[in-house]
């Protein structure tokens, strides 16, 4: 569990920034691809009379396996030789290790780390309680938050790197439909700060605005992206 508890900070790396790239995955005949058109915002609120940690146990479940099968769909394009850094946009991610160590890693030792983790936090009788009377620890909510955010992470990458190989299987709709409702989800519950989806936020006004998201105190949200894109940073 002691790989939750790493922090990362983003900075400058000295270096000047690249052009930007023309983001494919935010051309309207992409973004209107779905696979449902359910109101997602109805879908992630907590039901009455459900626990809430149970709601989020149950639904934090369910996002790990789809992020990682949908990331095992372009996983064989994700290679130490293309995507030498885990990177989204102008944001390079770090892993750290249980001694809370920075480590430098290729995308897909990154997500490999990433996945392995959870998996064994979700199947972990003592963190995610499936047993009747058990009781979550009560650091629940922030081993929660955290796995979120290497989720997003995840998604995040997959956008960025390979939204071509997505859209060449056809797995573009699901990949919006599963953002959507991911993204819905941890703005309901403030699972993940608002600075760190900053990166995405392009693509979440896209994505949410019409599935009856708010701005969630996010209002300036374009204008730190724009910023945001004015260096690389490190994570």
């Amino acid at each position: 569990m002691d790989w939750l508890m790493g922090k990362s900070k983003g900075k400058p790396n000295g270096k000047k920034p690249a052009p930007e790239e023309k983001k494919l995955y935010l051309e309207p005949e992409y973004t209107k691809s779905r696979i449902t058109d359910f109101e997602f915002k109805e879908l992630v609120m907590l039901p009455r009379e459900i626990d809430l940690n149970e709601w989020l146990a149950s639904n934090t479940t369910t996002f790990f396996h789809h992020i990682n099968l949908q990331y095992s769909t372009i996983s064989e394009f994700c290679t130490g030789e293309s995507c030498q850094t885990m990177a989204v946009c102008n944001t390079q991610y770090y892993w750290y290790d249980e001694r809370g160590k920075k480590i430098k890693c290729t995308a897909p030792q990154y997500v490999d780390f990433v996945m392995s983790s959870v998996q064994k936090l979700v199947t972990d009788e003592d963190v995610f309680p499936t047993k009747y009377g058990k009781e979550f620890p009560n650091s629940f909510e922030s081993l929660v938050k955290k796995i979120c955010k290497y989720l997003f992470h995840v998604l995040a990458h997959i956008y960025s790197s390979h939204f071509k190989e997505t859209l060449a299987l056809e797995l573009h709709g699901h990949l919006n439909t599963l953002y959507t409702h991911f993204i819905l989800f941890i703005r309901e519950f403030n699972l993940v700060d608002l600075k760190e989806t900053t990166i995405m936020d392009d693509l979440t006004e896209v994505l949410c605005s019409s599935s009856g998201s708010s701005s969630n105190g996010s209002g300036n949200g374009s204008s730190n992206s724009a910023a945001a894109q004015n260096h690389v940073k490190e994570r």
